[in-house]
């Protein structure tokens, strides 16, 4: 199983998942928290409007505008 499933701890702050979300701007798994935190980054609207160009062209695998 992928480890984005089985992980416990959120790369970001290391604190525990009880939801999980990926980074819009890296394949980090971050906890709610983090993940409303990131919203706020700079370029984070540029980083979604990549993601989603990236999975209309078929790149399932896209890693982020910072990987």
């Amino acid at each position: 199983m992928d480890r984005f499933f089985t992980q416990e701890y959120c790369d970001r702050c290391g604190g525990s998942l009880g939801g999980r979300i990926m980074s819009r701007f890296n394949t980090a798994c971050l906890c709610m928290e983090c993940s409303e935190k990131e919203e706020e980054a700079l370029g984070y609207k540029e980083a979604v409007e990549s993601e989603i160009s990236e999975i209309k062209n078929g790149n399932y695998k896209y890693k982020g505008i910072k990987s």
